[in-house]
């Protein structure tokens, strides 16, 4: 049976997480001076957690209700493909083309949760059949309307956007730190939606009732169905603003965006206090997360470490993660049963 995690757990996770962060901060700056450097290392290592964030966001989704999301990088590519395709070939400006990205991201996912719902396939199969048949389309896709396997057209504003930090940003003599790029507003956007739909409206507990225990929410009155595509809708769509983000950081929409998001979809929340079993998730956590695994990688790369170590770490601290996650889901099966 799977149990919302206590509150008072999540807190405290997160308290320790902010401290290691701050940790980890000193320790790096100490070592390497340029550390702190805000251009050329705080702004693009904030940059790198704000689409993160949003990746973590997108997999959180699917994970409220117990599932995964093995396509969430082949999902992210597809919705950039259409940014691609409305800039390119449909001249759009940059919010529209941003917004038919984003409807084509929650397509797929819906797409995928009818797919899940209809079939009573699990996600985990579901998701990578739909992998798979994404790498296929979206490589056809650009052999057919690209020459050089990218859509190269920047919309007004988009170079602005990649290199703008909150510095640019005044109210009269007040101005933003140059550390933190404009992009992070796309994170905190993003969150507070999220943050707003788990904690505040229906469908989103009921999404969490649904991950606690699928049947017991059936029998309740809940539409379980509705509420599977749903987190999948969500999660594509968070998958699609997160194709954007990379592509607005890259300067192009390319087909191998996302290529690379399937470990940090998981770290984040999961580090952060999501369980993998459904039924409680944690926006905040998963930001603090993402920083931590970005803010090791960063002081990790500026000691010298080689990509293999690199990989090494991380792998080590998803499955301390996972671990976590499941020490966490006994103790709650216990305290279930004392009760």
């Amino acid at each position: 049976m799977t149990v919302l995690a206590p509150k008072r757990v999540l807190v405290d996770q997160r308290t320790g997480l902010v401290a290691l962060i701050v940790a980890l901060v000193l320790v790096f700056g100490s070592l390497r001076a340029g550390f702190f450097d805000e251009r050329f290392v705080l702004f693009p290592l904030l940059r790198d957690i704000t689409t993160l964030t949003v990746v973590g966001l997108a997999q959180l989704a699917v994970l409220s209700i117990g599932h995964l999301n093995i396509a969430v990088g082949r999902m992210a590519a597809f919705g950039a493909m259409f940014m691609g395709l409305a800039y390119d070939n449909w001249h759009l400006p940059l919010y529209a083309g941003l917004a038919v990205g984003l409807l084509a991201g929650a397509a797929i996912g819906a797409l995928t949760g009818l797919i899940i719902t209809t079939s009573g396939v699990n996600s985990f199969v579901v998701t990578l059949a739909m992998d798979f048949a994404l790498l296929g389309l979206i490589s056809l896709v650009y052999s057919e309307f690209t020459t050089s396997a990218a859509f190269v057209s920047k919309p007004a504003g988009m170079a602005e956007l990649r290199q703008y930090s909150l510095a640019d940003v005044c109210a009269g003599d007040l101005c933003g730190s140059g550390a933190v790029p404009q992009l992070f507003v796309f994170a905190l956007i993003a969150m507070a939606l999220v943050g707003y739909l788990f904690r505040r409206a229906r469908a989103g507990r009921e999404m969490l009732m649904v991950g606690t225990n699928p049947v017991a929410a059936e029998l309740s009155g809940i539409d379980v169905p509705r509420r599977i595509v749903g987190a999948h809708a969500l999660s594509g769509a968070l998958a699609a603003l997160a194709g954007f983000l990379l592509a607005v950081t890259s300067g192009s929409f390319t087909a191998g965006i996302g290529s690379e998001f399937m470990l940090p979809s998981f770290l984040g929340p999961v580090l952060g206090g999501t369980l993998l079993t459904g039924g409680a998730v944690s926006i905040l956590g998963t930001f603090l997360g993402t920083s931590l695994t970005q803010v090791i990688r960063q002081g990790l790369t500026m000691l010298g470490a080689s990509v293999e170590s690199l990989s090494l770490s991380l792998g080590a601290i998803l499955l301390a993660a996972l671990s976590l996650d499941r020490i966490r889901h006994v103790i709650g099966e216990r305290r279930a049963v004392r009760r």
